[in-house]
């Protein structure tokens, strides 16, 4: 899936909310690949989902926020 605000591949704050908010299974796992890849992405992510976790309902950004904590931990 092509996202709107991914451009040549760079993993930007606007390119990231799109995977999450938008993305399928595949460009989730793009997306975990790049961060096992570069660290910093999950700074980014973590950034990216923090508006949204006092939404119960906004899974996919709790979802991606025990990610990022469950792979700091690990790193």
């Amino acid at each position: 899936m092509e996202h709107r605000h991914l451009t040549h591949q760079d993993f930007t704050l606007a390119a990231i909310d799109d995977v999450i908010s938008r993305g399928r299974w595949e460009d989730w796992a793009n997306l975990r690949r790049a961060a096992l890849d570069d660290r910093s992405i999950l700074d980014k992510i973590d950034q990216v989902c923090q508006p949204y976790l006092g939404d119960p309902y906004a899974q996919r950004y709790h979802f991606w926020s025990h990610y990022v904590e469950a792979h700091r931990t690990v790193a």
